[in-house]
């Protein structure tokens, strides 16, 4: 847990704001081998001139390579504004995606996390987080907003998520 964080409980999180401490580069092999990865075959994401006939410089990311940069930051969403989850808690039960460009090969991105809500609702918690991901002049490339459900009080096999999973996998339970 961050120092700004300690002490807070996820109600006094609401409204707040948090620069990820590391930036994100986009390369264009990482490009091409989420493409492959998605199964999206568009020449944009292979192809500088395919690119260039679009009026940008190189290839293209896919639209969903924005997921890469979301599950980049978790570890800094979880520390310092979704206080008292781990990843084991929680579920990701929506996601919606705003691009304001394109995401090019060589774009370094910084993300700015905000916890926009938290309620409860029949025995759930609902987190919704947004992250404003812009590029390194400041401009605004993306904005995602996502959910998260949480059984309220907490997931008591959440401590031991991993040690169930590695059980499950190992075992077969």
């Amino acid at each position: 847990m961050s120092p700004s964080a300690a002490g807070r409980t996820i109600h006094d999180m609401v409204g707040t704001h948090h620069v990820v401490s590391l930036t994100y580069e986009i390369g264009r092999e990482k490009i091409k081998e989420f493409a492959r990865a998605v199964q999206d075959d568009h020449l944009t994401h292979f192809d500088d001139d395919a690119g260039r006939r679009l009026g940008y410089d190189g290839i293209i990311a896919p639209v969903t390579f924005i997921s890469v940069i979301g599950t980049a930051v978790l570890p800094e969403l979880f520390a310092n504004l979704l206080i008292g989850y781990g990843i084991g808690d929680i579920l990701h039960t929506d996601q919606q995606i705003s691009l304001h460009r394109p995401l090019l090969a060589g774009d370094v991105l910084a993300s700015n996390l905000c916890l926009e809500s938290f309620r409860q609702s029949a025995g759930s918690d609902i987190m919704v987080t947004a992250n404003d991901i812009t590029d390194r002049c400041g401009a605004l490339v993306a904005t995602t907003k996502t959910t998260f459900v949480a059984r309220t009080g907490g997931n008591p096999e959440g401590e031991n998520f991993l040690g169930m999973l590695d059980g499950i996998m190992r075992r077969g339970g």
